[in-house]
């Protein structure tokens, strides 16, 4: 039986705030997912916030699809339930493949977290020229329940049986 390797390896991550009130100063959940990245060892190459609007959010991560920089798009903000709340229908289109999996168990973390509320949570991810896509509600307490609990031990090549890893692009 031959042995995987047990070092770490850290992605290059892009983080991506959607919000029409946030401003550098105010984005909390931004900057705990930055700061979340960087302890857990990977690298925040790129870092923006678009309004809430559909193609601005399209065409930021489009870009972020297309580079060789960016192996993993982490974005907060606009999938919640109101008009303005666009991230899933700007991101679906983008997709290779959806990560049906991870709406699924965000929504059953937070269940334990807010109760019935989560029907109202979009939550998507999905996988578009090898970079990974995941788009979470922007508040910090939803950002901390995706990142810790579904996030991080999919981006860690250790992680067993399966993770991310061998799907990004190098």
């Amino acid at each position: 039986m031959s042995q995987v390797s047990a070092a770490f390896i850290p992605a290059r991550i892009a983080i991506l705030t959607v919000s029409s009130r946030r401003g550098e100063d105010e984005d909390t959940s931004g900057h705990f997912l930055r700061d979340a990245a960087v302890e857990a060892g990977h690298q925040v190459v790129e870092k923006a916030i678009v309004k809430e609007n559909l193609y601005a959010i399209r065409a930021q991560v489009s870009a972020w699809i297309a580079s060789d920089e960016v192996q993993v798009v982490l974005i907060n903000g606009g999938t919640g339930f109101t008009a303005g709340d666009v991230a899933p229908e700007a991101l679906l289109p983008l997709f290779d493949r959806e990560i049906a999996g991870f709406g699924e168990l965000f929504r059953m973390l937070s269940f334990e977290e807010i109760g019935t509320s989560m029907m109202q949570s979009r939550a998507v991810a999905g996988i578009a020229n090898q970079t990974l896509i995941f788009a979470m509600p922007g508040s910090t307490k939803a950002c901390r329940t995706a990142w810790e609990n579904i996030i991080v031990p999919q981006l860690d090549a250790r992680t067993r049986p399966c993770n991310f890893h061998p799907h990004l692009k190098k």
